[in-house]
């Protein structure tokens, strides 16, 4: 059941943004588990090359800093998760969501919520899941790494 990324127009909790989504025949757990482990993120997102931050495992009210792709470090605030969704600033500003939705045993769809004024950031989220699937699929035994 692995899809390609699907790009929509949709209402989220933070109002109209685009969704770029993709299923996965994977556990929903897992992941969760890779979106919000801060030790991963410079595995599946195209423009973070380095993280700081207070736990590996992300929750509301974090805070930290990430090192984008050709630049400086930038400030963030994750502003909401629930074990489902999360979001955060990024140097103050609105930026993506990222979801982890159930669809059956083995079945997920890995979502993140673009801001409308953000749409160049499109293409970025489609190589994320790309990567995303790459890992999930291709590399399971890095997923459950510890300190």
């Amino acid at each position: 059941m692995q899809s390609r990324p699907q790009v929509r127009l949709a209402r989220t909790p933070d109002g109209r943004r685009i969704e770029v989504s993709r299923d996965l025949p994977v556990d929903r757990m897992l992941a969760w588990e890779l979106l919000t482990d801060t030790w991963r993120w410079p595995d599946w997102g195209p423009t973070v090359t380095d993280v700081e931050a207070p736990d590996r495992f992300i929750s509301a009210g974090d805070e930290g800093k990430v090192r984008v792709l050709g630049g400086p470090w930038v400030s963030f605030a994750v502003t909401f998760a629930d074990g489902e969704r999360w979001t955060w600033d990024v140097a103050g500003i609105p930026a993506t969501g990222h979801r982890a939705e159930y669809l059956g045993e083995e079945q997920c769809r890995v979502v993140f919520e673009v801001p409308l004024l953000a749409a160049g950031y499109v293409p970025v989220c489609q190589r994320a899941l790309s990567n995303i699937a790459r890992i999930l699929l291709e590399e399971p035994g890095e997923r459950n790494e510890t300190e």
